[in-house]
């Protein structure tokens, strides 16, 4: 594991092989310093063709980033918050991990159980209060 490869958890890391850092030229205001460096960070991951995933975990995340992926499968993550390159390659890979790290959180399954006695009562008296209150706004029929 090398300095610049990408820590998602303690049992998966992203190789830097497979991260593509690009840099541009922030956009916006910013005088002289904006117009002569570049501070803006893309990086790129493409997760179609990662060998560090499962096909599991490629599915689930191809599943929830969906929104967040290219037609050719690729994660991109910009950043220019900040004047620093450095600054703004540690936040766009901060991004990218947490999102890969909150995309493979599989969901726990609900267990189905049965209402308590006491919240069937308290539902029962609900509606009876609720049938009560139509019923005395009804107007009264006299034969």
């Amino acid at each position: 594991m090398s300095k610049s490869d990408l820590v998602i958890s303690k049992h998966l890391v992203i190789p830097s092989a497979e991260l593509v850092t690009q840099v541009s030229a922030s956009g916006g205001p910013g005088g002289q310093h904006a117009n002569k460096t570049s501070t803006k960070v893309t990086l790129r991951w493409n997760l179609s063709d990662s060998r560090v995933i499962s096909e599991t975990q490629r599915d689930r995340l191809k599943l929830q980033l969906a929104h967040r992926l290219t037609q050719s499968g690729e994660l991109i993550v910009h950043s220019s918050e900040s004047r620093s390159q450095k600054l703004n390659d540690e936040a766009a890979r901060k991004r990218l991990a947490r999102w890969i790290k909150e995309a493979l959180i599989v969901p726990k399954k609900r267990k189905a159980t049965k209402p308590t006695r006491s919240s069937n009562e308290r539902r029962l008296k609900r509606k009876k209060r609720h049938s009560d209150l139509k019923k005395a706004r009804q107007k009264k029929q006299f034969d």
